[in-house]
């Protein structure tokens, strides 16, 4: 898809941001993403979201390991809950990585679903206070304030090795190059 930008957006706390136009297909239309689109080879930029605890959560809180950050419009969707189940299964293969899978659903309802699922090795993160995490990475969808569909593998120094941003957000990732990338880190 072409990259179209140019459009800022102010979003959180005055900042502006800019909007890719056209960037993904949500519902089978067009739809622009806010925020920078990241690459690899990049330092991975910082965020604050919040745990099922309440607690923010950052970057640096898991300094120093493989990670996947998974980010999805909601849990309680059928796509995200196939993703998010996935990712619970590879991480009994994944050593020394951690999977954050990252949405704006409310702490309280990430909890409810975790459980009722049988989630838990996949740590379920909120951003739904400010969109620091969708700003950061460029998956915040303004419209419906939702994250769009994307998977970024960060290694030990915060480097960003793999990035996809799922071009249908009816569709799952492609989980072989985020899995083989983040097996590739651990060894």
């Amino acid at each position: 898809m072409a990259r179209e930008s140019g459009l800022i957006m102010t979003l959180n706390q005055g900042a502006e941001m800019e909007t890719r136009k056209g960037r993904i297909k949500w519902g089978g239309n067009d739809t622009d993403l806010v925020g920078p689109e990241i690459a690899v080879g990049q330092k991975a930029p910082d965020f604050t979201v919040v745990g099922s605890d309440m607690k923010p959560v950052t970057l640096k809180d898991s300094a120093g390991k493989v990670r996947i950050l998974a980010t999805m419009p909601s849990v309680d969707t059928g796509v995200c809950d196939t993703e998010t189940r996935r990712f619970n299964t590879e991480a009994a293969n994944l050593p020394n990585v951690e999977i954050l899978a990252i949405t704006m659903d409310l702490p309280f309802a990430l909890k409810r679903w975790c459980g009722a699922a049988g989630v838990d090795q996949v740590k379920t993160l909120s951003d739904h206070r400010t969109a620091s995490f969708g700003q950061a990475y460029g998956v915040l969808e303004p419209g419906r304030r939702l994250l769009a569909r994307a998977v970024f593998v960060v290694d030990p120094h915060d480097i960003v090795r793999h990035v996809e941003y799922v071009p249908s957000v009816g569709s799952e990732p492609n989980y072989g190059p985020v899995l083989e990338t983040a097996r590739a880190l651990t060894k």
